[in-house]
């Protein structure tokens, strides 16, 4: 079965810099619903359209086809209070820390979930976090090989994504039970988990 719109593609992959770095190798194989439904980036989904299983490339994504690239205005430096203790470089969490300060409508907008923000460095009375992507601003490499292809059933065109999984994320840790909500800030939507990005 050739990879089409509403198949679901098992996906063995490696992900490193433009230097060849490895940052990502998993065990397992990403599974995602092809056809325009987020699952992978879309030049790699182009990249895939029409292949059948045993397919293999390597493709380099620009930062503006991957995560974007990084914005300053994503830094934020906090007092250190308004976070539980232990405080560790690393940590995240999720929320919007201005969200009462001069936020209008439009940028409630903008983005209707909020971001994660990831520690960046921690001192005495205050903490830096960064709310770009971990992979923000890098030009990346995929190895990609097709292990399986088959047709999606309708639950999973339904829901937007193969039986089982969540939206794949690339690149961001997996460990959920980290992530906290900004002391006091609010959440824009009503998302039960970190933002998935892909």
């Amino acid at each position: 079965m050739k990879i089409e719109k509403n198949t679901i593609v098992s996906l063995r992959y490696k992900l490193t810099d433009a230097q060849n770095n490895v940052i990502e190798e998993p065990d397992s194989p990403m599974v995602y619903l092809h056809g325009g439904y987020e699952g992978t980036f879309p030049k790699i989904e182009t990249l895939l359209d029409g292949q059948d299983v045993g397919y293999e490339a390597t493709i380099q994504l620009e930062p503006s086809e991957a995560f974007g690239e990084y914005d300053p205005e994503l830094l934020k430096i906090e007092p250190r209070t308004r976070f539980p203790e232990p405080l560790e470089v690393g940590m995240q969490f999720e929320g919007i820390p201005d969200a009462e300060e001069g936020a209008s409508a439009d940028d409630a907008d903008a983005d209707d979930e909020p971001l994660i923000y990831t520690i960046t460095d921690v001192a005495d009375n205050q903490v830096v976090l960064d709310g770009n992507h971990p992979l923000a601003g890098m030009a990346l490499r995929f190895w990609v090989q097709v292990e399986d292809v088959r047709a999606a059933t309708d639950d999973e065109i339904e829901n937007r994504h193969p039986e089982g999984g969540e939206s794949f994320s690339f690149g961001m840790p997996n460990d959920d039970d980290d992530d906290e909500e900004f002391p006091g800030s609010a959440l824009g939507g009503d998302s039960t988990g970190p933002r998935t990005l892909h």
